[in-house]
């Protein structure tokens, strides 16, 4: 391990946000090992010292400076009143690249229209803080209590209603329960803590850091593929490119033919290899992608 002054301390949140945070730092290059009884996982990175907590935690140990930087929710920080520098949102959850949410949920076939029919009634969650803040913003007074987990189950025997993070809201549905409201969108973020911020050689490795996790979340679900392309047919196929940014054009040894080069949407490359193969073009190559930075 190098000197402690060139070490970064970094907390990886465990649960169902590890294996999706495992695989980002793979796309960007940092292999991460995590033993079945250990929450220190080693990395091939003498810099960084890693340790695996609860999501819930890590923005409040960034805090108090027993972490230099995490990656946890923007719930949890907010749910922590941590006060920390927040790097970059990364844009990924345990299942899509959609956000999860906080709502405020009721069984189907409950009376509650909206937050204010839940006047002097009883809330289950594990995010308490954030609950009774949106009741006071709405003027609403009602019994919150914390919940340890499978949250859903409580209703309508244990509580009139829940505040629960969703997804894809798949398995409120199939609980019939139904969301009242939004209380909030919430992304993984990239957290530092005050000290290791306005430390210089902390402060660069975390732009480093964050600058290779946002490439590698920025080629998620996108390919390379580069064909030859006969010259006179050039145009037409960069007018049925669905490239974000130029493509790249490069010609050939013969004077009939270019190579070009683009980053596109894999869910379209069935759709577009057809269409270029009927323009002429030939050779081409589907490839996938780690990073892309910009």
């Amino acid at each position: 391990m190098s000197d402690s002054k060139n070490t970064l301390r970094l907390g990886l949140p465990k649960g169902s946000l590890q294996e999706p945070t495992l695989e980002l730092f793979k796309r960007a290059g940092f292999n991460v090992v995590v033993s079945s009884r250990s929450y220190k996982p080693t990395v091939d990175d003498d810099e960084l010292e890693l340790r695996l907590l609860r999501a819930q935690e890590i923005g409040r140990y960034v805090d108090h400076g027993f972490l230099d930087c995490g990656i946890t929710g923007k719930d949890w920080i907010a749910e922590n009143n941590a006060d920390v520098e927040v790097l970059t949102d990364l844009r990924y959850s345990k299942a899509t690249s959609r956000p999860t949410r906080w709502v405020l949920v009721v069984p189907e076939d409950s009376p509650v229209k909206s937050v204010k029919d839940l006047q002097g009634k009883r809330i289950a969650t594990e995010a308490v803080d954030m609950t009774r803040s949106y009741l006071a913003k709405h003027g609403v007074q009602a019994e919150v209590e914390f919940s340890w987990g499978a949250t859903e189950v409580k209703v309508p025997e244990l509580v009139d209603a829940i505040v629960d993070i969703t997804e894809t809201g798949s398995s409120l549905r199939a609980n019939k329960l139904r969301i009242v409201d939004t209380l909030m969108e919430s992304y993984p973020q990239f957290v530092a803590s005050k000290p290791a911020f306005a430390d210089e050689w902390k402060r660069a490795k975390m732009a480093t850091l964050v600058m290779l996790l946002k490439g590698a979340l920025e080629a998620r679900d996108k390919v390379g593929l580069k064909m030859n392309v006969p010259a006179k047919s050039l145009n037409e196929v960069v007018a049925a490119l669905p490239c974000e940014r130029s493509p790249t054009v490069s010609q050939l040894a013969s004077p009939e033919w270019v190579a070009v080069e683009i980053v596109v949407a894999e869910s379209v490359v069935r759709e577009i290899i057809p269409r270029l193969k009927s323009l002429g073009a030939e050779g081409i190559v589907e490839y996938p992608l780690n990073k892309i930075v910009h």
